[in-house]
């Protein structure tokens, strides 16, 4: 499900902010809520997907493009014993190297676009992420820009093009954990294309058929979805080391804390 594909990417964007220099709690939400709203991304090839009514006809033209243009790539590529099927939905957009192309066209699209293009891509991560997890994220995301405006070296120019560095690693990541999710249900996603397995250069890669999740059922809505929902407060910079603080306070006797070697 959507709001699921968008936990998973805000969690995987707290995880690798550190990794590209986004280590404080402002970077760090800002770089998650991009990863999260891109998490939901690759769906811009069913008509009936978050992304596709984001912008209404916009969003609705941009799908219809994708849908032809995966129609046309699975025709021409796919291997003997791929399915007879039409393409359009979980193909291209849900593939490795559509998330590494996105990626990098993000990269260099903001460091050539500039302000207004790191803001492009921005806004439309966070109003991607806000149609998923809800409005709650509008005031944390404004909050964490506020901060980072008010705090950040005066060296505007760098500050962006730092901005311009991470935003393609978090539009990357958030489609590559959503093909991950997808792989985990019972349809599979064929994430490796093009590299050909047994026949099919569209292998759908999923799990045994007794791991398989099935999409909106209790297992997602009960078990994978409230995890994530912890890890999501415990990723945030700072929460779990507070955590083990308050815990060290509460649980170790007070001579013990003072005590020395």
């Amino acid at each position: 499900m959507g709001r699921t594909h968008a936990l998973t990417g805000w969690c995987a964007g707290l995880a690798l902010a550190p990794a590209v220099g986004a280590g404080t709690v402002h970077q760090a939400v800002v770089f998650a809520a991009t990863t999260a709203g891109f998490a939901l991304l690759p769906d811009l090839d069913h008509p009936g997907a978050s992304a596709s009514r984001l912008f209404g006809w916009l969003t609705g033209a941009l799908s219809w493009l994708l849908r032809r243009l995966s129609a046309g790539v699975y025709a021409l590529t796919k291997g003997p014993r791929d399915e007879k099927v039409t393409g359009t939905h979980r193909h291209l957009s849900h593939t490795v190297l559509f998330a590494a192309g996105l990626g990098a066209a993000t990269s260099a699209g903001c460091s050539a676009g500039g302000l207004w293009a790191v803001l492009a891509v921005l806004l439309l991560g966070l109003l991607l992420a806000e149609s998923a997890l809800g409005d709650w994220l509008l005031p944390v995301y404004g909050g964490a820009v506020a901060w980072w405006f008010f705090t950040a070296p005066p060296d505007r120019e760098g500050q962006l093009a730092e901005i311009s560095g991470w935003l393609g690693v978090a539009v990357a990541a958030g489609c590559f954990v959503h093909c991950l999710g997808d792989s985990l249900t019972e349809s599979g996603c064929p994430f490796l294309f093009p590299l050909p397995i047994a026949g099919e250069t569209w292998y759908e890669i999923r799990p045994p058929k007794p791991l398989r999740l099935r999409t909106g059922k209790k297992v997602e809505t009960r078990l994978v979805f409230p995890l994530f929902a912890v890890a999501a407060v415990l990723l945030v910079p700072g929460v779990w080391d507070w955590l083990a603080g308050t815990a060290e306070q509460l649980f170790v006797p007070p001579d013990a804390q003072t005590a020395t070697p």
